[in-house]
């Protein structure tokens, strides 16, 4: 091969630039969104009161927190995509929803309570609440691993479990909407419980499949 046809070689593999991971995820997850969607609507709805619960603070608070959780955690998983990262100067993101559900709870520690404490924190849903969103989770979270493929986690396992995370932010908030418990309290206990068991799911998940 003489010089002129290597640097046309050359110049030819430059030119093939891999798809971003970015927009590899956002493909995955659209590709995934309809099965979670059909999910939700097949066995749940949107609660028949929607209109009237949106008159209620701590009714939009859990769509706040919620798609916190989904948007930090798929900033963080954007970042641990590329080998050489970690999670030192991104793990803040995930206190964000986090700060959001604390605030949530001193707000309506500061009203006047006509229900007890514990009413509102075990609620009437939290069956469905830890079956469901880990359910609606899963077909986000296998279409998250399959994107982060394409990049090259250092850990594959914290990956995996930030991809859990950001799996059951966005099936948290469709579940939000048919959810009649409203209060943070709520939320903090059961929402953080079942995120926490796809988040696991990720982890186990990530370690096998995103490993390289």
């Amino acid at each position: 091969m003489d010089t002129d046809q290597l640097i046309r070689t050359l110049a030819a593999d430059n030119e093939h630039h891999t798809r971003p991971i970015g927009f590899s995820l956002m493909l995955a997850l659209l590709a995934a969104a309809p099965v979670s969607i059909l999910m939700f609507f097949t066995e749940l709805g949107v609660r028949p009161d929607v209109m009237t619960a949106m008159h209620n603070p701590f009714f939009d608070l859990k769509f706040a927190v919620t798609l916190a959780l989904a948007i930090s955690a798929t900033a963080v998983s954007l970042h641990l995509a590329r080998p050489e990262a970690s999670l030192r100067g991104f793990g803040w993101w995930l206190l964000i929803p986090a700060g959001i559900l604390v605030a949530g709870i001193g707000g309506e520690m500061m009203m006047p309570q006509r229900t007890p404490m514990m009413t509102r924190l075990v609620g009437s849903n939290s069956r469905y609440c830890m079956s469901a969103i880990p359910e609606m989770s899963l077909p986000l979270l296998a279409g998250a691993l399959y994107a982060l493929r394409q990049g090259a986690p250092a850990r594959p396992a914290v990956a995996g479990a930030i991809a859990g995370m950001l799996s059951a932010g966005f099936a948290a908030t469709l579940y939000a909407s048919h959810c009649t418990d409203d209060s943070p309290l709520f939320v903090a206990t059961w929402y953080t419980i079942a995120t926490a068991l796809v988040t696991a799911v990720g982890a186990l998940a990530g370690s096998r499949v995103l490993r390289y």
